[in-house]
């Protein structure tokens, strides 16, 4: 819409200090044309631009000049509101919703967020993650080392950590940090962690965040065909999606996916109890039926008594 490329016009204006009409036509997929109709709009606006020809012209708003009101719209501000809100979902204090109310000052309409978007980041175990992502986010800022246990599937270690950033992904809260014992930048989860204490200052290094997807973080090593009974569909559905089956003429459920690891595979399968048959790859079938007798001998005694 014309209103919403016009107040992202003058947004990059209040950012840059000289803007060329090309950029501005590149960076809204519009023609030239188009862009300086636009700017003619923002000057009988009120708004004063200057446009400046030759080498080093280009478009700027005028010195001196200022824009009291904000330039969100409605929804924007609503957005913002939401997201912040749900930062204050996981803090043990009240400083996002201090913030909530600086922004919404003179706009009272706008304080609660859009109220049909309701996001919390906590999890079950607010009382224990709440005061880890606090001192993880002030080690963060203060530049300070940390150290703690770490749990992983290979066993415990004590790490100490270069902490950089704090990411919510898949449910869960990672710290993303250089690690002493590995040399490298590596992801920790933080219900993972344990006597967690802040150390020494540290200098930060050049730092990206890391690649988050599925597939880099988990790369697939095995891919698995299972028959599902139908009765477990709704599984399907939320963790893998309704495209991971497909039903049988005989109803149950031709389920096909990926998987990093044995472990995954062998749990997930058994988690059905009778109500999964795993079909591909052939090696795991063994594995399964392995933790299945082994289950099998530790509740017999009691069956037997």
């Amino acid at each position: 819409m014309k209103i919403d490329r016009m107040i992202g016009i003058l947004s990059i204006l209040l950012q840059k200090e000289k803007v060329t009409a090309p950029y501005l036509a590149e960076k809204f997929e519009v023609s030239r044309r188009t862009i300086n109709r636009d700017i003619e709009a923002l000057c009988l606006a009120g708004i004063p631009l200057v446009t400046e020809q030759g080498q080093n012209g280009g478009v700027s708003i005028m010195e001196g000049y200022k824009i009291d009101r904000t330039l969100f719209t409605t929804q924007d501000m609503q957005a913002i509101l939401a997201g912040l809100r749900s930062l204050d979902s996981i803090s043990g204090t009240n400083q996002y919703l201090q913030l909530m109310e600086k922004l919404s000052a003179g706009a009272s309409s706008l304080l609660a967020g859009d109220t049909h978007i309701l996001i919390d980041l906590s999890s079950w175990y607010k009382s224990a993650l709440s005061p880890k992502i606090e001192l993880l986010h002030n080690a963060i800022l203060t530049s300070n080392k940390v150290s703690f246990i770490y749990f992983s599937p290979k066993g415990e270690s004590k790490r100490t950590v270069e902490p950089y950033d704090l990411i919510f992904q898949w449910a869960g809260w990672y710290l993303w940090g250089w690690c002493e014992r590995r040399e490298e930048f590596r992801l920790f989860k933080l219900m993972r962690m344990t006597d967690l204490s802040v150390g020494e200052t540290f200098e930060k290094r050049a730092v990206s965040l890391p690649d988050l997807s599925p597939k880099q973080i988990f790369p697939p090593q095995f891919q698995v065909k299972a028959k599902i009974d139908p009765a477990f569909k709704w599984r399907l559905v939320e963790e893998f999606g309704p495209e991971s089956f497909e039903t049988l003429p005989d109803g149950m459920l031709l389920f096909s996916s990926d998987f990093f690891d044995k472990q995954s595979v062998v749990g997930w399968i058994s988690s059905f109890g009778g109500g999964a048959e795993l079909l591909e790859p052939m090696e795991l079938r063994q594995e399964v039926l392995s933790f299945a007798e082994g289950i099998c001998r530790k509740y017999r005694p009691f069956a037997e008594t």
